[in-house]
């Protein structure tokens, strides 16, 4: 048992202020906001492979730009976050993400390389995650952040709500209306952002320069782990956010609106299940709940490698991924909440952040060409259930190993 775990679940409720939980709940909807911009192309994809002519491949580097740019952009996204607070944060990228969004939405949507450049500057929403997580754990202690930052990272959520609305709103008011929508509550946010968030009382603020704190942050073992571990769990589930409406589309023959219904479904229960994930890290510990999730995955894979009907054998093994996937997202977070030093919780999760959103980069491109290729979409996923054997091993051998030698130090008071 670890002891953390233990310590952790007799924490008192009062040790949490209000003021806490509003500028977690202000974070939350800011995650949202940005990720509902940043997901804007994913629904539009099938949609663009017919009007422009792309190939499966084309659509889904359409898809993927986004995501390798908010990926890499979280690494100096967190840094920057540690060094200035979320209060400055959250803000100046909310408000950036406008522009490529407006670009999109007016000018930006009638040629594939129009769409590449809008979809590399929309990347910047992507980058919000790696400014919340340092805001949010600040505001909670230790045997708390597995929960708060759980509740965080529900904020991904913000895909769902693109992957429900963007489509009907283009079908109804023409290409604009979705992005000239989301500019609109991007601006909102991010004038609200300015006038209410707070960074935390006693905010260890870093005094390095930013290269050589990014190199300290790489030689810290948390952070290669939690890579790792997030590559698979978050990566996971972005790769399916973008490329679910293609994958059954293509390979079961749904509507555009309906595949775009049932990615939707995904996205939520994923979000719904990660900050179970955090909560149940805080009393189990992060190697138990990422463990029992990575299993599920593998055996969620293997069994719609073989492309069962979607009713119900599909739907159970995409539901049970999602819920994993999910799981293991919030566990991540709350293993770096436990190991991470404070003043580089921001470092780590941008190197983190950055590798779970990469992960999410290579799948859809992988399959885009595997079924190109084959006619199937089987070989690649047995390799994601490969992927996650491999995880398991890693999260059962050295991760575990880890977390004990951090369970066995005086915790700071």
């Amino acid at each position: 048992m670890l002891l953390p775990s233990r310590k952790q679940s007799e924490a008192p409720a009062e040790s949490v202020s209000g003021r806490a939980w509003l500028m977690l709940a202000l974070a939350t909807v800011g995650f949202a906001v940005d990720f509902w911009a940043w997901a804007l192309l994913s629904p539009l994809g099938p949609r663009f492979k017919d009007s422009l002519g792309l190939s499966s491949f084309e659509q889904s580097l359409l898809v993927a730009v986004p995501v390798v740019v908010g990926s890499l952009g979280r690494i100096p996204v967190g840094a920057l976050t540690d060094r200035f607070g979320g209060r400055v944060m959250f803000p100046l990228v909310s408000a950036a993400t406008i522009v490529p969004v407006l670009y999109l939405g007016l000018a930006g949507h009638d040629s594939l390389a129009a769409l590449l450049v809008g979809g590399f500057f929309l990347g910047i929403g992507g980058t919000a995650f790696a400014v919340g997580v340092p805001f949010v754990s600040a505001w909670f202690p230790p045997e708390r952040r597995g929960l708060a930052i759980g509740i965080f990272g529900a904020g991904m959520g913000g895909t769902a709500i693109s992957a429900l609305t963007t489509v009907k709103l283009v079908d109804a008011h023409g290409m604009a209306n979705p992005f000239l929508i989301t500019a609109a509550v991007l601006a909102v946010y991010a004038a609200a952002a300015a006038l209410l968030l707070r960074d935390a009382p006693g905010r260890t603020v870093p005094t390095e320069p930013l290269a050589r704190r990014l190199a300290a942050t790489l030689g810290l073992g948390i952070t290669w782990q939690a890579s790792a571990l997030y590559a698979v769990a978050f990566g996971g589930y972005v790769a399916f956010s973008v490329y679910l409406p293609t994958y059954l589309k293509t390979g079961y023959g749904l509507t555009q609106a309906d595949a775009a219904n049932r990615m939707a479904g995904f996205v939520l229960l994923a979000v719904a299940m990660r900050p179970l994930g955090g909560w149940l890290s805080d009393r189990l510990g992060p190697v138990q709940v990422l463990a029992g999730s990575l299993a599920v995955v593998l055996a969620g894979a293997l069994a719609q490698s073989f492309t069962p009907s979607l009713a119900p054998v599909g739907t159970i093994a995409f539901l049970s991924m999602a819920a994993a996937l999910g799981a293991g997202s919030g566990a991540t977070f709350a293993l770096v909440a436990l190991l991470a030093p404070a003043n580089k919780v921001g470092s780590v999760t941008g190197i983190v952040g950055a590798a779970g959103g990469l992960g999410g980069f290579v799948p859809p491109l992988l399959m885009g060409s595997l079924y190109g290729a084959y006619g199937s979409y089987a070989i690649g996923l047995v390799l994601l259930g490969l992927v996650a054997a491999a995880a398991l091993t890693f999260t059962e051998a050295g991760v575990r190993r880890a977390v004990t030698r951090g369970s066995s130090r005086p915790t700071p008071s």
